[in-house]
């Protein structure tokens, strides 16, 4: 398996897919559709997204039901970048090496287009070309991952713990919702797209909750000894808010001693599950350890 081709051609996907949402589900004359446009369609790398095809692709789904989910996915985690970003919460100016929305075009309008992506973003789901019974088992996977009980929870959790001095279960805890409950979403509604076994699923959930933590534990190092230019978004906040952080906890080699350790438990467990079919995902856990951006 070529791992870079095949990531690139999910990438092409995806991003046909985001284009067709745009004109779909996002007029040009609004100036909050503009606003969800700018960022939506700014690069990125778009894991979640690409995890939504590939799950679907090693088992054998429905891979134009999967591009719309990718499509969703995609937009309600942007619709979280935006209101990251806003000064009542993370306060950062550049998104993807660009002014951040609320910068490019007001906090209000920010704020709405953050509003139109979360809302739009389950439109899409509604009408992917898929059977009530799919569409609706993606849509609880979203929702499931997006709401109280997953990113949006990891959040809260996040400002309650800014000023304290977290544990490691509960930083573990934090980022279990904040990162890894949408990394999930992306995951099970690509399971979805495939009518994956409760078996299957779960296994799923295994690899997208340890990838998400090993993600997290790379973003935390890459805030302290990565750059601007690099990842494309401020560094050192974290510290400078005072946040614990897996650094904090274990130091940089320390940190990344952690994270390969759960990248391999992780990757061995997908392999057992699924053999040579996982290649892919194994490939892609790899990359994100390694990530440099």
């Amino acid at each position: 398996m070529d791992y870079e081709k095949q990531y690139h051609e999910y990438l092409a996907r995806v991003n046909r897919a985001l284009e067709a949402a745009c004109n779909t589900y996002l007029p040009e004359e609004s100036e909050v559709c503009r606003a969800a446009r700018y960022s939506l369609m700014s690069g990125g790398k778009r894991i979640r997204a690409v995890l939504v095809l590939s799950v679907c692709d090693m088992l054998h789904g429905n891979a134009e039901a999967a591009e719309q989910f990718a499509a969703a996915v995609e937009m309600l985690h942007c619709y979280s970048l935006i209101h990251d970003d806003l000064p009542c919460m993370d306060n950062d100016d550049l998104r993807r090496g660009k002014p951040s929305c609320h910068k490019a075009f007001g906090e209000a309008t920010a704020m709405l287009a953050g509003d139109v992506l979360l809302t739009e973003a389950f439109n899409a789901i509604a009408h992917a070309p898929a059977s009530a019974e799919i569409r609706v088992r993606a849509a609880q996977a979203l929702g499931m991952g997006a709401g109280s009980h997953g990113m949006v929870y990891g959040q809260e959790l996040d400002l309650k713990y800014e000023a304290l001095a977290a544990t490691e279960e509960q930083l573990r805890l934090i980022h279990r919702h904040k990162t890894g409950a949408l990394i999930n979403a992306a995951i099970q509604m690509g399971a979805a797209a495939a009518q994956a076994t409760e078996q299957q699923s779960k296994e799923l959930e295994d690899y997208a909750y340890g990838i998400g933590l090993v993600f997290q534990i790379v973003d935390d190092v890459l805030d302290v000894v990565g750059s601007q230019e690099q990842l494309g978004k401020p560094i050192g906040s974290d510290s400078e808010n005072g946040k614990t952080t897996f650094v904090t906890l274990f130091g940089t080699d320390g940190a990344m001693e952690l994270a390969k350790k759960l990248n391999d438990e992780t990757c061995a467990s997908l392999h057992r599950e699924f053999g040579e079919k996982s290649a892919f995902l194994v490939e892609l856990a790899r990359e994100l350890l390694v990530r440099r951006s």
